[in-house]
This record gives C-alpha cells, structure tokens and sequence, in this order.
C-alpha cells in the first residue's frame, strides 16, 4: 500500500531554510532549496507583449531587436547565479543557420537576454526570435 503525504509547508529541523533529500540507492543528499528553480522565463521575441510566462519575475524590459533584460522579484545573494537559456523557433521560420541566446548583464536583481541569428557566413544579427526560455537556479537574498 502507498503512503501519501499532503502538507502546507516543509520545515528542516536544523536549519528552517534547507531541508535535505536523500537520492536513489541511499547513497546522496540533494539540498532541496538549491535545486529548485528560482525564476525562469518564456518569451516571444516577435509579439507585441514579448513576456508570456515566468516566476520569480516581475518584467521583461525590451531595449531592442534581441535585447532583454529579465527583472527578478526577489533578488539572489550574489552575481554568481546560474542561468541558462534556449531559443526554439517556430516551424515557418528560415531553415538557413542557426540561433544562438546569451546571457549576460547577471546581476542580483536581473540578467539579460539576448538573441541572435547566424547566417551561412557565420554572420550575427540580433533577432527577435519566436520563443526563447531562461532558467536561473542560485540562493535567493
């Protein structure tokens, strides 16, 4: 027989902040805070409203063909926070080269996006593509 368990709210017993889990075969523990997502992002870089979804965000300034910035509700601890992005364009979209997303700008309160087009020269241009999603994972402040 399963055992279910339902709760409003997990506390650790040593620290009220970090509660640990144990990974298969008995034989790691997984901080559960520092694994989790903190804030991501979907964009659509070619629609009028380019943010359509995210957490832990509260806006995405747009400065351009390409250029976003990511604004966090609440901020990480330090600069050093991981964040990774892709780009998926749509199917109607030109078969000739490739995408590339970048983050820079990484401070506590936002990163930045920015997205870009290769052509067959190795040729970059900046490119507000059809839908690019970013994920930071790090200790929030």
């Amino acid at each position: 027989m399963a055992s279910l368990l339902k709760v409003d709210a997990l506390t650790g017993v040593t620290t009220a902040g970090s509660i640990s889990v144990t990974g298969e075969g008995n034989s790691t523990t997984t901080n559960l805070q520092q694994g989790l997502a903190k804030a991501w992002c979907y964009v659509e870089g070619d629609a009028a409203s380019p943010l359509i979804n995210s957490l832990g965000g509260t806006s995405l300034t747009d400065s351009g063909t390409g250029d976003y910035t990511y604004n966090l509700t609440n901020n990480f601890s330090y600069t050093r926070y991981s964040v990774t992005s892709n780009e998926s364009r749509e199917p109607s979209a030109p078969s000739v080269g490739g995408r590339i997303v970048q983050c820079d700008g990484i401070i506590t309160s936002s990163w930045g996006i920015n997205a870009y087009s290769m052509n067959t020269s190795a040729v970059l241009s900046r490119l507000d593509d059809s839908v690019i999603c970013s994920t930071a994972h790090g200790s929030l402040a």
